[in-house]
């Protein structure tokens, strides 16, 4: 039960990334139990060769459920949104939630692979493309107040407040990720990554465009991702408290930046990193 539990918020963590705009390039399927190779091939219109080319599979048969795959950006053309999941209400049609999610009919009977007289019913969950949440801020710590709709909450946040929040580095800018529900903290290169909560690392290894990345299940239903690390003090398994060294921050490739991503999830859903509980509290003493 808790390697499911495992699978799932590693597949809701890929999902979520891969429709930010550090990664918009290449998209990432979780095999499903049952799916080969060719099955996954033909759904993303690649030959077989190539996706055991780019994922460095030489043996198809040992394909496992819940290992991710990188579909490459000729597959994952901008013709290609992120997906999600949306569960079926009553009252909903498949023309009503086209139009809700800004995509002709057809689009999505293809996302789902449809026919044009499929039936749907309340508590059905179908593909539909995802839509940003989040806008950007961004500020140096003493200038004016930037603020930040949070578009699940309505919530205004004054960037005042995020300066004075404690992080896992020392900020000296802060940054909402575009599309997505976290942070970009902008630190000194090979400072320390210290963790907020008390918890079980239970991912630590490099990640696609994010370094080495460190992900901490805490109590409560919480994981903590701390991403952009040049090295990692931790291994999968250890149980580390709150101001523990997690690793160094390191310089991300694309900005040639140090930067720290930093997203909180719960229930596999991704929660403003500024409301996520920190075990020594808050604020920055």
């Amino acid at each position: 039960m808790k390697y499911l539990r495992y699978i799932v918020f590693i597949t809701a963590l890929i999902a979520v990334l891969s429709s930010g705009t550090l990664i918009a390039e290449e998209l990432i399927h979780v095999v499903g139990k049952g799916e080969t190779i060719y099955s996954i091939s033909r759904s993303y219109q690649i030959s077989p060769e190539e996706l055991m080319r780019i994922n460095g599979i030489t043996d198809p048969s040992k394909l496992q459920a819940g290992k991710p795959l990188v579909i490459h950006s000729a597959a994952a053309s901008a013709n290609t949104p992120a997906l999600t999941d949306y569960k079926i209400v009553k009252g909903d049609t498949l023309y009503s939630i086209a139009q809700t999610h800004g995509i002709a009919l057809q689009a999505l009977l293809d996302i789902n692979k449809f026919s044009s007289n499929q039936v749907i019913k309340p508590g059905d969950r179908i593909k539909v493309p995802l839509r940003e949440t989040a806008k950007t801020v961004q500020g140096k710590p003493g200038t004016k107040a930037d603020t930040k709709t949070d578009a699940k909450t309505d919530v205004l946040i004054q960037k005042d407040a995020l300066d004075n929040l404690r992080w896992p580095v020392n900020p000296r800018e802060i940054s909402y990720m575009t599309g997505q529900l976290g942070v970009v903290l902008h630190g000194e290169h090979f400072e320390s990554v210290t963790s907020l909560t008390q918890g079980k690392v239970i991912s630590a290894g490099p990640w696609r465009k994010f370094g080495k990345v460190a992900i901490v299940e805490v109590s409560g239903g919480y994981y903590y991702m701390y991403g952009g690390c040049e090295t990692l003090s931790v291994k999968v398994g250890d149980t580390i408290g709150p101001g523990m060294e997690l690793g160094k921050l390191g310089i991300n490739t694309v900005s040639e930046k140090p930067q720290l991503f930093f997203m909180v999830f719960r229930s596999n859903t991704p929660i403003d990193p500024a409301k996520a509980p920190r075990a020594m509290g808050n604020v920055r003493t």
